[in-house]
């Protein structure tokens, strides 16, 4: 593990993880045999979505009866949470910590304009041939919906006069999505891409990506959402969710003293 005032970089086996917890504790960079996966740029690589995923209607949601108004920041809606735009801070190395040297955590204070106190919590691991994600999120008071997940930017072609990704999953069902992009409510039988579109995998999130004759990348989830995004030309996005767009107001999930949101993903690899 090394750090430097901006980035923390983890290396397994030939496998390289940066992360940038300036910026939003974003995967600014993530290598399999030199070869960069994800797309580059301050706004991009993998950011948390948190303290929700995706969309929410107009920017609002309500809780006890009191609606809230979050930033416009994808008109007429709020999109991705407040986490990728904040810096977040590395957490104190538990005790066992040298048995884990490519383990790190990372923690914020959810703070305004998000209306409720609390933490939420970031956590990588990286081995020779797998990424492990972690995500938490607490309250210091009053209970509140929130959601997790994951936005990371894939390259839809790795170079080297390799062929496209090919994007292979079997959801359930597909969210039908209304002309203001959010879900109808409505479950579907899903359709072909192109897509920006959230599925859903009651058995858990199970994608595929596979480069061919160079990579194979699984995303896994016990969440039972993901949105595919794959309609730009160079890149293709799959994003493990805890509930599905504008969730916090058609399935919200209570973050109480009690009991935290707890969010993870694991992204496996193999050569080709």
């Amino acid at each position: 593990m090394t750090s430097s005032e901006e980035s923390i970089r983890l290396a397994a086996g030939n496998a390289e993880l940066t992360i940038n917890p300036v910026n939003g504790c974003r995967i600014s960079s993530f290598r399999v045999g030199g070869t960069e996966m994800l797309r580059q740029g301050e706004r991009y690589g993998c950011f948390p979505m948190v303290p929700w995923a995706g969309r929410i209607e107009n920017g609002q949601f309500s809780n006890g009866g009191v609606t809230h108004q979050m930033p416009r920041n994808a008109p007429p809606h709020a999109m991705h949470g407040t986490g990728r735009n904040t810096a977040w801070r590395r957490a104190p190395a538990g005790v066992n910590a040298e048995d884990h040297p490519q383990k790190v955590a990372f923690t914020y204070d959810l703070a305004d304009p998000w209306p409720y106190t609390g933490r939420v919590t970031q956590t990588f691991e990286l081995t020779p041939s797998t990424l492990s994600l972690a995500m938490a999120v607490e309250t210091y008071d009053t209970s509140f919906p929130a959601q997790a997940g994951w936005h990371p930017w894939f390259r839809r072609n790795l170079g080297g006069g390799g062929s496209d990704v090919q994007v292979d999953f079997a959801p359930a069902w597909q969210e039908e999505r209304g002309d203001d992009h959010l879900p109808t409510g409505r479950r579907i039988p899903p359709r072909p891409g192109p897509w920006d579109d959230c599925f859903g995998m009651p058995d858990g999130v199970d994608v595929t990506l596979t480069w061919p004759e160079q990579l194979e990348l699984k995303v896994a989830s016990r969440a039972e959402w993901a949105v595919i995004y794959d309609e730009q030309d160079d890149w293709v996005c799959v994003e493990p969710q805890s509930g599905p767009p504008n969730g916090l107001n058609t399935v919200p999930q209570l973050v109480t003293p009690l009991e935290p949101l707890e969010m993870a993903a694991t992204w496996s690899w193999r050569r080709l």
